[in-house]
């Protein structure tokens, strides 16, 4: 059997992590090891904050932004594929209208179970 695409495989995986760990690694060693009492501010200038300034997010600004995305990933896909409508002919005129009708279902998913209401 030939082990060639396993050992393609090894090595990437080997090479990301020594990738990774390695750039953890530099920027450890390039820091600053002086820690001032400023850096521990939220904000290094400017007046000092009253109050706690760990607050939680709610919810809504979440589901939002995830919504966000995946509406402005579509509207990636929909645009090359306008760039490309002459060569993909009727094959790609009803594959985009599939893609469209799922994304669609989603955001009609999301409209009936009630996740675009502000509140």
């Amino acid at each position: 059997m030939d082990q060639t695409g396993l050992l393609y495989v090894i090595g990437f995986g080997i090479a990301a992590s020594i990738f990774v760990f390695g750039t953890i690694l530099f920027s450890w060693l390039i820091t600053h090891r002086r820690r001032r009492p400023q850096k521990g501010l939220p904000y290094e200038c400017g007046i000092d904050t009253i109050g706690d300034t760990w607050s939680r997010f709610g919810l809504a600004f979440y589901l939002y932004a995830l919504l966000f995305v995946a509406f402005d990933v579509e509207i990636v896909f929909v645009y090359l594929w306008a760039v490309t409508v002459r060569a993909v002919a009727g094959q790609g005129i009803v594959l985009i209208g599939l893609f469209l009708g799922i994304l669609l279902f989603g955001e009609l998913y999301a409209w009936r179970k009630g996740d675009l209401k502000w509140r």
